[in-house]
């Protein structure tokens, strides 16, 4: 195993689990003291006493601007600084936009979008006595939209600009970002939808290629770790993701909206009859959200 990270001070959001977690093992493997930052405590301090070498840990909801910022100030303090972040938090919900509730709608944008703009903004004093660098996790769908996801689309290509436009603002420090497109990863996440929603696989069955194919935790967080020993200002996964942001314009201009057209009206009902018959919005992670639920408004 390379040690092209020993010595970096990383910190991670949404460690507890998923690609955050594989992204901790994979940096501590490379050499990276970490500091894990997430929801689940007992996770977390499990997760950091596997990856020893002074790993530390912080419960913290990223939709909580003061137990962040404590959060992160305390993993710099343990650690003696930051030089690496990855901005990782993030959730799913279920619903067209005339079907999910508000509260779903603004849980996941608050954690997706507004969760980012806490991390970095509490980070950054940090990162700029490092001169250090960020990376933010959005996604393919930053660049096209899909029915039934409207508020993770939303949020993620929102992250996108968020983090380009903060990219300009601290480049004077000496600070650098990049961001993450991952297309479906095999994460509790996909696999919850694929679960909770049937034809929410087949949907993405459909896609052109690679919007029809699944990749590996491991895959995308070595993708990951590598754009940040690299200070990448991109990292797509897979790297054909790249065709989808250099061709963004095609794929949302009037040539191509009869077959988007056709596309969302066969998956569109389908979709909102299982969400109906769920009856819920919010995608329940195991673990985390397994006293959580929350029904879905009926209508008359």
């Amino acid at each position: 195993m390379k040690r092209d990270l020993a010595g970096r001070r990383l910190v991670v959001t949404g460690a507890a689990r998923g690609i955050g977690e594989q992204v901790a093992r994979i940096a501590a493997a490379r050499g990276a003291r970490l500091a894990l930052v997430g929801l689940e405590p007992d996770r977390l301090r499990s997760l950091a006493d596997e990856l020893g070498r002074g790993t530390v840990w912080r419960e913290a909801d990223v939709r909580d601007g003061d137990v962040l910022q404590a959060a992160i100030d305390g993993c710099a303090q343990a650690m003696g600084g930051i030089d690496l972040v990855v901005a990782n938090a993030g959730v799913a919900a279920y619903g067209t936009v005339r079907q999910i509730d508000e509260a779903s709608f603004e849980r996941v944008v608050d954690i997706n979008l507004t969760g980012v703009f806490r991390t970095v903004k509490y980070a950054t004093p940090h990162l700029e006595r490092s001169r250090g660098h960020v990376t933010v996790v959005a996604s393919a769908l930053s660049f096209m939209p899909l029915a039934g996801m409207a508020a993770y689309g939303a949020s993620k290509s929102a992250a996108e600009l968020l983090a380009l436009t903060y990219r300009q603002e601290v480049a004077h420090l000496g600070v650098t970002v990049g961001l993450v497109h991952p297309s479906w990863i095999d994460t509790d996440l996909v696999r919850g939808a694929d679960a909770d929603l049937p034809s929410f696989g087949r949907l993405r069955s459909r896609l052109p290629y690679p919007g029809n194919v699944t990749t590996s935790v491991d895959k995308a967080a070595t993708a990951i770790v590598d754009g940040l020993v690299r200070r990448r200002s991109r990292v797509y996964v897979p790297r054909a993701v790249a065709v989808a942001n250099w061709l963004k314009g095609a794929l949302n201009s009037p040539l191509a909206w009869p077959w988007m057209r056709r596309f969302a009206s066969r998956a569109v009902p389908a979709l909102e009859r299982e969400v109906e018959a769920l009856g819920r919005n919010d995608q329940l992670v195991p673990g985390r959200d397994s006293l959580r639920k929350q029904r879905l408004p009926r209508t008359s």
